[in-house]
């Protein structure tokens, strides 16, 4: 187990019933990167994270402090503003206090916290992205809480010590050994479990003709989006930005589903024309499927649970599920990902 003191702030008063809650270590990183000249776009990525989803966080913690941390100049991106290198040097100071103050509480703390331990066989926590294959090797192997989340939200949860195990699938290398060098910098573990493929899920027959993401932005055609925040999300939103395709074009971008099925039971409904997805779930539900992009599939975990029976366990019925569906194939080793963690 490991304790951090994480200065954290709460805008509100005590009769305020969602109060904004902000993680200033996660802003301080987000601002430091910004300020050692990478943009914010390659910032979200290192964080796994949407660049809408960073971007609304961001203008609702200038909202709720009074005051810009960026200043956003025309031709040369986003600069700090000294509001925000105030904060960043603040936090630098409260980190070097904390260090040198709470070690031997911290220590106590989880001594103590080892002598309360429940003794039974525990369920462990498990944020991952939407995945059939996921959800039923938890069904079968039993003892994971699975809780379904947007690849960037598993990873926030899994650094954070909300949950053990993180799920997160990523399909450009670069970004892959970006998240890779944070987890392991946090001290947590990577395992590849398989790969897959995610395109457009369309109408059986394809009766309104999409070949393409540029497709998308045609009036009559109507799209339902994944929720900000997940992988699924992100993959869209690169394609989209590589194609030079302005989000607001499309019809129905704003509509958002949490799960690969959920998507998929829209387009069945006709509520919708097309919708990001995995081949399998495509097959399952006898809609047309355009390959977009190939990713990897990741579990993550801090290192006292890399070696535990239940995990194993878990991994392996996950690469065994992926022989029987379509569209996916195991990974056994790192040697058949050379490239995506280093």
């Amino acid at each position: 187990m490991r304790i951090q003191i994480r200065p954290t702030l709460i805008f509100g008063n005590k009769n305020t019933k969602n109060p904004a809650i902000v993680d200033l270590v996660w802003l301080t990183c987000l601002l430091k990167d910004i300020d050692h000249g990478k943009t914010l776009v390659s910032a979200c990525k290192k964080m796994g994270l949407s660049y809408r989803n960073v971007w609304q966080k961001l203008n609702e913690v200038e909202e709720a402090l009074g005051f810009k941390l960026m200043d956003r100049v025309r031709g040369h991106g986003s600069q700090l503003s000294e509001y925000a290198k105030y904060l960043i040097q603040f936090i630098d100071d409260f980190d070097q206090k904390t260090m040198r103050l709470g070690q031997s509480s911290l220590l106590h703390l989880e001594e103590g916290f080892a002598q309360f331990r429940v003794k039974a066989k525990k369920q462990w926590r498990f944020a991952s992205s939407s995945d059939p294959i996921i959800q039923k090797a938890v069904i079968d192997v039993g003892g994971f809480e699975l809780i379904t989340a947007g690849s960037g939200e598993a990873l926030e949860r899994l650094l954070n010590y909300e949950v053990e195990i993180a799920g997160f699938h990523v399909s450009d290398q670069q970004s892959s050994q970006v998240i890779a060098r944070r987890l392991q910098k946090e001290g947590m573990q990577i395992f590849p479990v398989m790969k897959r493929i995610q395109g457009l899920m369309i109408a059986k027959g394809n009766p309104l003709n999409i070949m393409s993401v540029k497709d998308l932005v045609r009036p009559k055609i109507r799209f339902i989006n994944r929720q900000k925040g997940s992988g699924t999300r992100l993959l869209l939103d690169t394609i989209l930005n590589k194609e030079g395709i302005n989000s607001s074009r499309i019809r129905g971008y704003e509509q958002e589903e949490f799960t690969h099925s959920a998507i998929a039971m829209s387009i069945l409904a006709k509520k919708a024309d097309a919708g990001m997805g995995v081949k399998s779930i495509a097959i399952e539900n006898s809609l047309d499927f355009i390959h977009l992009k190939d990713e990897i599939f990741y579990l993550a975990v801090g290192e006292d649970l890399a070696a535990n029976r239940d995990f194993a366990k878990l991994i392996r019925k996950i690469r065994l599920l992926c022989k029987e569906l379509p569209g996916y194939k195991p990974i056994g080793s790192r040697k058949q990902i050379a490239g995506w963690l280093s």
